[in-house]
């Protein structure tokens, strides 16, 4: 969008007529002076700022004039437009910065510009003294003396509605000068600042640099914001001299076409601050296309939250959930850019780490404040108790829109392919929203095959006597599906929650109840059904008293491999499980940390349980072992074979076998067996020792396996 030049744009060649008053000097406050000559002798990368601080100057220059217009209209008469423009010129290397505001009487010149009241304006100075970051300019109230960062001198012309025009200057040498001159024409009221710039700071006439610096910090100021931009247009002339010309077939000369530069204001802040209007005025296509332009995302985004706080703290916002979770999402090494921090529409910064937790880092969005000051450097908006209570009140938000997106099943279940992990961090993190973070989880359940379960879900399918929730963690489903930890609660009826993400494993470990039902690992210790009537405990009683021997001597053969042998609860059909810790990691959890590049070895050895190996008494298998050992517990047979059940046990029970040469042995010798094969002696050398040696040799090697 442009608009045309329908007037003077050339401010600085309005003629003066010297009798009309003579200049005045004035000389800066102490405090000033001493700023303008840090400002002035500081390199500092970051001084397009000065851009900010006199567009948002020009901002509160239009707020009070409209302000006053609410009760008196008339004061618009001098200038009905509000505007602010910028107009580069590289002729004479200067930069304007003009707007139609409430303007400066010689007063104001006096007050505003030549001295700082502020008592904070001294610790700014001792601050900047000290080494602190100048993009604090403004927190002071010093925003204007950010044009020194750029300019040698400084030129501002003024009209107020209450005094005469004027003019003040000054090289920030300690002095400045104030004059009245004539009316200016195309100038009804507003301030006109002219910035002569550096001869190393040109780069800020350019039309590229100043339309980044505006989107980047201005984009939403509630007022137009037009650039001054060149462009070559091509023009019909017919030549004066029209006898060298040539004539066309009706004897009329040619014109020629000539290229003439032509200069227009360009409005560049089109995207208004939609989080100012109400949630009802606002449709969904200007969501959409707001979303697109702070994003720069070609998908639409999947939720919304559009909300104001009010009370301890006033701010605006809306939060974008988007449809797909981005390739780096988990990257430490990314900048998290994902929420604009405006303070009353001017930006502050994209990359605040106080304003999201790190598991909600997907959220995209705006947050405007009316409460915070303008400019403040990131170490004290680390220390801002105002921060503070607005991240608070975001994190709660975003939990609302989480529950609001669960409503519809589609929808969440692409959210929650995309962002389930951020949830299941949130469980882990944060100790206070847990319980609403675990109420968005979803698993798979054996009850629905087909479908992703709640814990209320579950819950409501639970008996009257069952206040467990019963969940195993694993690599796949197929695989903890078929799972000997699985069968007695199958065989019962009980649902089960099927977990197969490595994040769950980190946020079970956080999460130890829902709702006053217990959540129990049944791959760990602990595990045991809630409506268990008398008779089948005894009979469990009994059983155990029965396979104490049996468990004894396991536990003698396999040494410190486990920790106990004892009869189980938790299998029907396989012949026996290994349990782990109820603190320790998961057969799961070994595995992922054993897959970690940079994983510290020391950890695994407090960290990984003792095992406890539970044995099936209704198994064949145990049976006959049984049997054997009350025959003959020294019985050489009891002894491998408890060496290649526990090997077994251990590969379903989802660790990984300690010694796979050994384990292959035990098989082959197996099959040899059953097959009634008896090994050459060219392979074995069976015939040079007797059957006892070579199975107190085949035992002493089972015996270093750890």
């Amino acid at each position: 969008m442009t608009i045309n030049n329908n007037y003077s744009l050339n401010y600085m060649c309005t003629t003066f007529d010297s009798n009309i008053e003579k200049e005045q000097v004035y000389y800066f406050q102490t405090e000033v002076n001493q700023l303008l000559s840090l400002i002035v002798n500081t390199f500092y990368k970051k001084k397009e700022i000065f851009l900010r601080e006199l567009i948002s100057n020009s901002s509160d220059a239009l707020d009070k004039i409209r302000y006053q217009s609410i009760s008196d209209p008339s004061v618009l008469d001098s200038e009905p437009d509000l505007f602010i423009h910028i107009i580069p010129n590289k002729a004479s290397n200067t930069l304007t910065v003009a707007d139609s505001g409430i303007g400066m009487t010689k007063i104001d010149l006096i007050n505003n510009i030549g001295t700082i009241a502020r008592s904070g304006t001294k610790k700014f100075v001792e601050a900047l003294q000290a080494g602190a970051d100048l993009s604090l300019i403004g927190q002071f109230g010093v925003g204007f003396y950010a044009s020194y960062l750029v300019s040698k001198k400084v030129l501002i012309y003024t009209k107020s509605n209450l005094d005469d025009y004027f003019t003040w200057e000054s090289l920030a040498g300690g002095s400045f000068m104030i004059k009245k001159i004539h009316p200016i024409k195309n100038f009804g009221r507003g301030t006109k600042v002219v910035l002569f710039l550096k001869e190393d700071q040109l780069e800020f006439l350019e039309e590229r640099r100043l339309k980044e610096i505006i989107k980047k910090h201005s984009e939403f100021i509630s007022y137009p914001i037009a650039l001054e931009i060149e462009k070559i247009v091509e023009k019909d002339v017919i030549p004066e001299d029209s006898e060298s010309s040539k004539l066309n077939e009706t004897g009329k000369a040619e014109p020629k076409k000539i290229k003439e530069i032509k200069k227009e204001l360009q409005i560049l802040n089109k995207q208004r601050p939609i989080w100012m209007q109400r949630a009802q005025d606002i449709s969904e296509e200007e969501y959409t296309k707001f979303y697109k332009a702070i994003t720069n995302d070609w998908e639409d985004h999947l939720a919304k939250k559009h909300f104001s706080v009010e009370g301890q703290v006033d701010f605006r916002a809306i939060l974008f959930v988007p449809r797909r979770a981005p390739f780096d999402l988990f990257d430490s090494r990314k900048k998290s850019n994902n929420i604009k921090l405006y303070v009353r529409r001017v930006f502050i910064m994209d990359n605040c780490q106080e304003l999201m937790p790190d598991y909600l880092n997907f959220i995209k969005g705006v947050v405007d404040s009316e409460d915070l000051p303008l400019n403040i450097s990131r170490e004290a908006l680390q220390q801002n108790k105002i921060l503070k209570v607005i991240k608070k009140n975001l994190i709660k938000k975003s939990i609302e829109m989480f529950f609001e997106l669960s409503n519809d099943n589609d929808d969440y279940a692409k959210f929650y392919e995309a962002f389930s992990k951020n949830l299941k961090l949130g469980v882990h993190e944060d100790s206070q929203n847990r319980s609403k973070f675990a109420e968005l989880l979803r698993f798979r359940s054996s009850k629905v095959p087909d479908e992703t379960v709640s814990f209320k879900e579950y819950i409501s399918r639970c008996g009257e006597k069952q206040k467990k929730i019963y969940y195993i963690i694993g690599e796949d489903l197929k695989t903890l599906k078929k799972s000997p930890f699985i069968e007695k609660l199958v065989y019962n009826d009980i649902e089960i929650l099927y977990m197969t993400d490595p994040m769950d494993e980190y946020c079970m470990q956080q999460l130890k109840e829902f709702e006053g039902y217990k959540l129990i690992c049944v791959t760990k210790e602990g595990f045991s059904l809630d409506d268990v009537d008398e008779n089948s405990r005894k009979k469990h009683d009994e059983l155990v008293l029965s396979y104490s021997t049996l468990c004894e001597v396991i536990k003698d053969i396999l040494g410190d491999r486990v920790e106990k042998v004892v009869v189980s609860e938790r299998i029907q059909r396989s012949p026996g499980c290994l349990v782990t810790g109820e603190y320790g990691w998961t057969a799961n959890m070994e595995r992922i940390m054993k897959a970690q590049a940079l994983r510290d070895p020391s950890m695994s050895s407090y960290m990984s349980s003792k095992k406890t190996f539970e044995i099936n008494p209704t198994n064949n298998i145990i049976i006959e072992l049984k049997r054997r050992v009350e025959l003959d517990r020294t019985d050489r047979m009891v002894r491998d074979l408890s060496f290649l059940l526990f090997d077994v046990t251990m590969i379903v029970s989802g660790f990984s076998v300690e010694n796979p040469n050994n384990f292959s042995d035990r098989i082959i010798r197996i099959l040899e067996l059953g097959l009634n094969i008896v090994p050459k002696e060219s392979e074995n050398n069976y015939n040079e020792i007797s059957q006892n040696q070579e199975w107190e040799s085949k035992d002493m090697d089972l015996d270093k396996i750890d």
